[in-house]
């Protein structure tokens, strides 16, 4: 693993939205954002805390990790980019 600093996607939020009603079966599963690791060339999915704070996760090649909280007045985009 190199030395390079984890990525956190702070600058973006998600906007909490609480929890909506299910319209697909998969809707019904955990919650999720997709992300990019441009360091890796590799997309994964990353999942709500148990807190239901934040979306953690890691890329699944150099394990760099990625955070983007979620609050008020955040983003309803649900695809982001690491660089």
């Amino acid at each position: 693993m190199d030395d390079s600093p984890d990525y956190i996607l702070d600058g973006v939020r998600l906007r909490d939205e609480g929890e909506e009603p299910a319209s697909t079966p998969q809707a019904a599963g955990r919650r999720w954002i997709g992300v990019f690791f441009e360091c890796c060339n590799r997309y994964v999915r990353i999942y709500k805390n148990a807190a239901g704070t934040a979306y953690v996760g890691h890329c699944p090649v150099c394990l760099r990790v990625v955070r983007v909280r979620v609050g008020p007045g955040g983003t309803h985009a649900r695809f982001f980019s690491a660089t």
